[in-house]
């Protein structure tokens, strides 16, 4: 991969289990080439949609062989890095670089928050770890560190295999803020399903995307009509998708993204603890969402 290889729309894919907990190959394999043969541009695996933390070293880069398997070179595999600390996170980097991965997306470190020294040091020496292209991963609302738009344009500047940046600050001026400093050093992927729109008017190009594990045919064409600037048909898609795509944006966003799976025949609901499934109340109200967008599913 590099800088021009990062656009379009990205799952973030969600990891499956079957009866047990073990990871369920099989779905895996079938998945990534649903998600390939409806458009999409690239897989990401393991990233916080994937569960990651609660997979061992084995699992993950069995995960990654299998996409690389099932996506057959028709995109690239993208893997997520993060863990409880550097080492871990340089180990599975150079893991995926093994396994025939194009490139990494890193995330920042599991539990320890650290300031911006620590978090630039961490990405620094994971993108350090292999000469594979890089995405940068920042998420401060989930993560608790922020990577501002000058840390990064510093990262860019001195990591030539850095190539793109997730950002899911929920501030479509972060977009802005990055072009305007990094110039087309990298390419800006909406990391946030509700902020698609708006991010790709202020000049993003990719879309690290959650609900399309269910949605991939309205998700890609959501993607390119807003790339286009055809305003009013993104916008008649874009407010049937909305509800949806907010179920991305909250803490159990992987219970909510793999219920829509399950509702829509793509998957099961089933996730490893400490997560478990929705019940009672929470998991009826997640329901009237799912359902009645569905009913009122748009013909593309």
């Amino acid at each position: 991969m590099n800088r021009t290889d990062w656009k379009g729309v990205f799952p973030a894919i969600t990891t499956p289990f079957r009866e047990g907990l073990a990871v369920d190959f099989d779905f895996l394999r079938e998945h990534v080439r649903w998600l390939l043969d409806r458009g999409c541009s690239g897989i990401v695996a393991l990233g916080s949609l994937g569960e990651s933390a609660t997979l061992t070293l084995d699992e993950k880069l069995a995960i990654l062989q299998t996409c690389r398997e099932a996506a057959g070179g028709r995109a690239p595999i993208v893997a997520g890095v993060a863990g409880l600390s550097t080492a871990e996170c340089i180990a599975l980097a150079k893991g995926a670089e093994a396994t025939g991965c194009e490139g990494l997306m890193v995330l920042p470190v599991y539990v320890y928050r650290g300031d911006a020294r620590e978090s630039e040091a961490h990405a620094a020496a994971v993108l350090d770890a292999t000469a594979l292209s890089c995405m940068l991963y920042n998420n401060p609302i989930a993560y608790g560190t922020d990577f501002l738009p000058g840390q990064i344009a510093h990262l860019a500047r001195r990591h030539p295999n850095l190539h793109a940046v997730k950002e899911s600050a929920g501030d479509v001026r972060r977009v802005t803020a990055i072009r305007e400093i990094a110039d087309d050093r990298l390419a800006i992927f909406v990391g946030i399903d509700d902020m698609i729109v708006e991010g790709i008017a202020a000049g993003a190009v990719g879309w690290i995307a959650g609900l399309v594990n269910a949605f991939p045919a309205e998700s890609v064409l959501l993607f390119d009509l807003a790339m286009r600037g055809d305003h009013e048909e993104a916008r008649r898609l874009y407010e049937w998708f909305l509800p949806l795509l907010r179920l991305d944006t909250v803490p159990k966003f992987v219970q909510l993204i793999k219920l829509v799976q399950q509702e829509v025949g793509r998957g099961s609901e089933r996730v490893r603890p400490p997560r478990l499934p929705l019940t009672g109340e929470e998991r009826e109200a997640a329901f009237d969402v799912i359902r009645g967008a569905v009913r009122a599913r748009v013909t593309l």
